[in-house]
């Protein structure tokens, strides 16, 4: 009995507990907000239309690239060395013209990807979320500054920089080969050629040979075995050659190591 009670007070516990924000709206006054003279305050964070501060961006690509569904655009033109575009709000030297930045912001999710790995944060998402529009082709903001003139202008200085670079490269590589044969008197000693006649008074020709590296073998034949024999113990009965003709043969019996054994039979 006691827990049907329990189940009983824990049902009308849990509704009450669900209609006391109920309650407490019935019974106050309800006010309408007057939109759009009055809107409702959005989050920091919240994210709405893109925009991009021209004066900070450098033409890197890393928000297009990060874009899940390619709605940034993007075109640069490189810059000439003789051409200072100043720098960023943090310091950033710029190097080249932006010369298209287009979003189409009906292609956008508005994740918020591109504004992450930009590296000067020229590109953020705003609290602007009214910009509904009759015409698609009215949904693509193009934050690029620069007019058609200046691109074409800025397109020919590169074009002419770079064929004045190539031409100091095609000047420069045909000065090597000019330059190598006026050096040319050194291959005349090149081992082909006959030596040159010493001049008078000078060391004579066969001087040279005593500096070359090929008497270096020399002393290697000095240390031959062959200087072994000459201190061989058959030198020693020379002396013995008055003697008897049998006192003479056992002499050479230890000259010859392998045969002195069979001579040893003679003795008693």
């Amino acid at each position: 009995m006691s827990r049907y009670f329990r189940g009983v007070w824990d049902g009308v516990y849990t509704v009450l507990i669900g209609m006391k924000v109920t309650w407490r709206h019935l019974f106050t006054r309800a006010v309408t907000i007057q939109y759009p003279d009055v809107k409702v305050k959005l989050p920091e964070r919240a994210r709405n239309r893109l925009y991009v501060n021209m004066d900070d961006c450098i033409g890197c690509d890393q928000c297009a690239m990060a874009c899940p569904v390619d709605c940034i655009t993007i075109e640069t033109v490189k810059s000439t060395p003789d051409v200072d575009l100043g720098l960023t709000s943090v310091g950033t030297k710029k190097r080249l013209y932006v010369s298209q930045f287009d979003i189409d912001i009906a292609k956008c999710c508005y994740c918020g990807l591109c504004v992450y790995p930009c590296p000067t944060e020229c590109i953020k998402m705003t609290d602007v979320y009214e910009f509904s529009e009759y015409e698609r082709e009215n949904l693509v903001y193009r934050f690029a500054v620069m007019t058609p003139a200046e691109i074409d202008a800025a397109k020919s200085r590169l074009v002419a920089y770079d064929k004045e670079q190539a031409a100091k490269k095609a000047a420069a590589a045909a000065a090597r080969p000019a330059a190598a044969p006026a050096r040319g008197p050194a291959p005349a000693a090149s081992p082909s050629s006959p030596a040159p006649k010493p001049a008078a008074g000078g060391p004579s020709p066969a001087a040279a040979p005593t500096t070359t590296p090929p008497a270096a073998p020399a002393p290697a034949a000095v240390s031959t075995p062959a200087a072994a024999p000459a201190t061989t113990p058959p030198a020693a009965p020379a002396p013995a050659a008055g003697s008897t003709p049998a006192a003479a043969t056992p002499p050479a019996a230890p000259s010859t190591p392998p045969a002195a054994p069979p001579k040893n039979d003679t003795n008693p």
